[in-house]
């Protein structure tokens, strides 16, 4: 990589620019008494994210980098701390809501300061292939945060019996007409490369790529959707117990459940489904989300299929067009092969979250961000609506609990050839 001659045209400056702007952006439409809440200790606020994605700059790279660094305030090593234990003490998780101080005005001026040191960073003659390296990483990990910012922000103004919208509805528009059930689409499988290639950012739990064999399958052209699910619920899904992991049943049991996250009737009994957007009725044509591995995996038992595993859907996602940024996933339109692969919902498979085999854990703090995590979640695939324009691709692995379904997630289905 060739040394940084001018910061202002650099295009990793312009794109550092760009990103920490954007989460600005989708904090914008909130009140500081939004910003501050915390729903559950699964979610976080708003002003907590802003802050701990600058965080990250500032202890991975200001820390490391900048001559003669000093914190913009150093209680906020332990308040922005996430999980890394290699830089120290953390506040914990499930109290981030009650931490009314710092306010936001003094979040976005550390977010001010930080941006100021890292630009003159970048025209500072330091070494620029390690300052590149962290920067793109801090970019992908901000461009995961304000994901998150937006499933966090959804699930704290569904507390409300006001029922807000984080945006009001867009103008009416004349959309293509929702596709017809396109049936499956058959892949040979065979041996097939698995994990990322080429030039191009990929985290840690990517690689190393490796072969692996797939027999061979169906995919669904399109994802469950709500006329779908809402079938499944109507022959009792959530009341039988033969169609649930036994984890699952009990699940379901012990929260009374009977519908997905954000479903609900009304008085006259029609269903109602609540988005970034409000309460809005529920569109049948529209994919099924925000719901668990154990209910994506009841769907499938019912249907008489199987969720993918991760090869499959890697395989079978090489080539397919990226989509994203839409605040709800969209109905499938008409067109041949795969729809809704990106951009819709995060899609569960039946694979375990693991190491690739080869797998190592880089050396230091930043070692934490992936591999500790492989244990007792699920592996997903895609990405969602609130997934950033470029921050998809075929390779990537998301990874959440079973119970986990306050994320866009929803249920394309598998199964073996006839």
């Amino acid at each position: 990589m060739h040394a940084i001659n001018s910061a202002a045209s650099h295009p990793l400056l312009e794109h550092y620019r760009r990103v920490r702007q954007h989460s600005l952006q989708l904090a914008a439409p909130l009140s500081d008494e939004d910003c501050g809440a915390q729903s559950m200790p699964d979610a976080s606020p708003v002003k907590w994210h802003l802050a701990h994605t600058t965080w990250f700059f500032e202890t991975f790279i200001l820390e490391t980098l900048e001559e003669g660094f000093a914190p913009f305030h150093p209680a906020f090593r332990v308040l922005f701390n996430s999980y890394y234990n290699g830089i120290g003490d953390k506040h914990p998780r499930a109290r981030r809501g009650l931490l009314t101080r710092p306010a936001m005005a003094q979040v976005r001026a550390y977010r001010a300061d930080v941006d100021a040191r890292v630009a003159r960073l970048m025209d500072g003659g330091t070494t620029p292939a390690q300052l590149a390296m962290l920067l793109t990483l801090g970019l992908e990990h901000e461009q995961q945060h304000q994901e998150l910012l937006l499933t966090d922000v959804k699930h704290l103004l569904a507390q409300s019996a006001l029922f807000p919208a984080y945006l009001e509805p867009p103008a009416a528009r004349v959309l293509p007409a929702p596709a017809s059930k396109a049936g499956w689409i058959a892949f040979d499988g065979g041996l097939s490369d698995i994990g990322h290639a080429g030039e191009g950012f990929c985290f840690d739990n990517e690689l190393p790529r490796h072969r692996q064999f797939v027999a061979p399958f169906e995919l669904a052209a399109s994802l469950v959707t709500n006329g779908e699910y809402l079938a499944f619920i109507e022959a009792g899904g959530y009341r039988n117990a033969s169609l649930w992991l036994a984890e699952g049943w009990d699940w379901v049991r012990s929260q009374g459940l009977q519908c997905p996250l954000y479903w609900q009737r009304d008085e006259t009994g029609n269903w109602l489904e609540f988005t970034l957007h409000g309460l809005q009725s529920l569109e049948l044509d529209l994919p099924a989300t925000h719901l668990s591995l154990f209910e994506a995996d009841a769907y499938a038992h019912w249907a008489g299929a199987r969720l993918p595993t991760e090869a499959e859907w890697e395989l079978a996602a090489h080539g397919v067009p990226m989509q994203c940024g839409q605040l709800h996933p969209a109905a499938a339109v008409a067109g041949a092969g795969l729809r809704q692969m990106f951009g819709h919902c995060w899609q569960w498979t039946s694979s375990s979250y693991a190491p690739y085999p080869g797998y190592r854990t880089a050396p230091g703090a930043l070692g934490e961000y992936n591999g500790k995590f492989m244990l007792n979640q699920y592996v997903l695939r895609g990405s969602s609506c609130a997934t950033p324009a470029g921050h998809a691709r075929a390779s990537y692995r998301n990874f959440f609990p079973a119970g986990a379904r306050w994320q866009f997630t929803g249920v394309r289905l598998a199964r073996q050839p006839d």
